[in-house]
């Protein structure tokens, strides 16, 4: 009961501020990278969904502060990543953002386990199969299963994506659906009917020491 109260009780207490300061790099606590999660239990599980060293493109490494992945200048290749945990079901809002510049194609969006990571040329590889889905910053496409689902968001004149600009990216396995935010406009629904699977956050990169951070938030707040 009492490590009960403990882990579920003050998400700022010494519990949870001492295992922050274990799992998380000094970089990542005294920067801004983790500004928009307010709690040190929110802190230590923003670590646990970063992304994967594991589960990446060769020509991808994910810097020390746990939560930038930075592309080596590597020609004619489009590389990606994954993070750890992937998800099939409840409610799910993390945060992109590019720290450099966006080459030809830089897809947001989720994946499958079984979608590739790497592949030759510049191409849109989050979205070129039936295992991801991605948003291609660049032109506003909406890719999956090789094919152009239609611009986003939908509307006239759609602003282009600035260096630098947080998307928060919503996954609703409830209602099977994908959504993205711009600072605090919600530019609605990007997918449907997305199928009962584990997904997990990702992003592909095609420009050489480009850099990308990828911050998972929790919960989605409503309204």
């Amino acid at each position: 009961k009492l490590w009960h109260r403990v882990l579920h009780g003050d998400e700022n207490s010494e519990v949870w501020r001492s295992l922050a300061a274990r799992c998380l790099a000094e970089e990542a606590l005294r920067t801004d990278i983790l500004c928009n999660v307010p709690t040190y239990k929110g802190k230590v599980r923003a670590f646990h969904h970063a992304f994967s060293t594991n589960d990446c493109s060769r020509n991808v490494y994910i810097k020390k502060n746990g939560f930038t992945l930075h592309r080596n200048p590597i020609a004619q290749s489009t590389d990606g990543a994954r993070t750890k945990i992937g998800f099939s079901e409840g409610r799910h809002a993390w945060e992109v953002w590019w720290e450099g510049p966006l080459g030809t194609v830089a897809v947001i969006g989720i994946a499958t386990k079984r979608a590739a990571m790497q592949c030759q040329g510049y191409v849109a590889l989050l979205g070129s199969d039936d295992q991801s889905w991605g948003w291609n910053l660049v032109d506003n496409n909406l890719l999956h299963n090789g094919e152009v689902n239609g611009s986003f968001p939908q509307c006239n004149n759609a602003p282009k994506y600035q260096i630098g600009e947080r998307i928060r990216v919503i996954l609703d396995m409830e209602d099977k659906t994908l959504a993205f935010e711009r600072g605090y406009e919600f530019l609605g629904v990007a997918f449907r009917g997305l199928p009962k699977v584990c997904l997990y956050p990702a992003v592909s990169a095609v420009y050489g020491n480009t850099e990308v951070t990828l911050v998972y938030l929790g919960k989605p707040l409503d309204g």
